[in-house]
């Protein structure tokens, strides 16, 4: 069945999320802060609405894919998308925000007559263009039965649990996900250190029990020295705290999660927020003082943007 979906947040995932929609025969309409992002796509079929009341005027589902949970705050309820939509309608936030957030948000739409699904998705940016992404959804089943159709062009739906908990998945990705970062970035400098080839050693253990889209991915960019941001550094760095926020709330120690947080956290402060998170080995690189510790000329922030 067509829709009408408003999507809230057309950068580097929600572009490509937005082509799946397009591709798929829904009706989509776009916004985006910096309004550019969005007008890119109304030569693939999009609507551009200039602002957000236009933008989910009639709206059936209205997608965020937006930087926090500050920013999902700001687009519906300071600026007045959820006002705007009509009764019956859905959110679904793909967002990646702290769970308590998302359960505010749920309620706040639901005082409001509109559903609401947290959604956060794992994939990057080549699982939104392929529509592989793995889509971790909160909320009730009706309402997930509801938009599992519209979802289908983007990835796999799973319905995790309540309210929140899509979001809580999600932290547990992003953890599993720094974690073994910073695993395949120290076998990289032990390789090395210890005289072997990094390119090779991957191929070599490739198939084996370290086989992951972590080494897979991040592990070439590593070899290759390709930093340019997919997944930005501090955007790892703002997950990773949410995840000791909810850790210390539930009263768990996680050790692993705590030392992975300091490093991006060191990176970061170091002047690395846009860098990618596979970066992550040139903190370990700058730790190590090696020769290697600093982004090649060719791959800097700056020539980037």
């Amino acid at each position: 069945m067509i829709q009408q979906i408003a999507f809230l947040g057309t950068g580097l995932m929600g572009a490509p999320m937005a082509r799946r929609l397009l591709a798929a025969g829904h009706r989509v309409t776009v916004w985006n802060r910096g309004p550019a992002k969005a007008q890119a796509l109304v030569g693939e079929g999009a609507t551009f609405a200039p602002t957000l009341t236009q933008a989910v005027d009639g709206a059936d589902i209205a997608f965020t894919m937006l930087s926090d949970g500050a920013a999902v705050a700001d687009v519906l309820f300071t600026q007045g998308a959820a006002s705007s939509l009509k009764k019956g309608a859905v959110v679904v936030d793909c967002s990646s925000i702290a769970p308590d957030i998302a359960r505010d948000h749920a309620k706040r739409l639901a005082d409001l007559g509109v559903d609401h699904v947290d959604c956060p998705v794992s994939g990057g940016v080549v699982g939104a263009v392929n529509g592989t992404l793995a889509l971790m959804a909160g909320g009730t089943s009706d309402t997930i039965a509801r938009i599992a159709p519209v979802m289908e062009p983007m990835g796999r739906l799973t319905h995790v649990g309540p309210s929140g908990a899509g979001q809580v998945c999600k932290l547990a990705n992003q953890q599993i996900v720094a974690i073994t970062i910073g695993a395949v970035a120290e076998a990289m400098m032990l390789v090395e250190a210890g005289g072997a080839d990094r390119g090779k050693f991957r191929d070599a253990i490739r198939g084996g029990f370290a086989e992951s889209r972590i080494l897979e991915l991040h592990g070439a960019r590593m070899v290759n020295r390709d930093f340019a941001p997919g997944g930005p550094s501090r955007l790892q760095l703002k997950d990773l705290e949410a995840v000791m926020d909810l850790a210390r709330a539930q009263g768990l120690t996680l050790p692993l999660s705590q030392d992975i947080r300091d490093a991006f956290a060191s990176f970061v402060d170091d002047g690395h927020g846009e860098t990618d998170h596979s970066g992550l080995l040139l903190h370990l690189e700058h730790l190590n003082s090696t020769s290697r510790g600093q982004v090649p000329s060719s791959q800097t922030t700056e020539d980037r943007t």
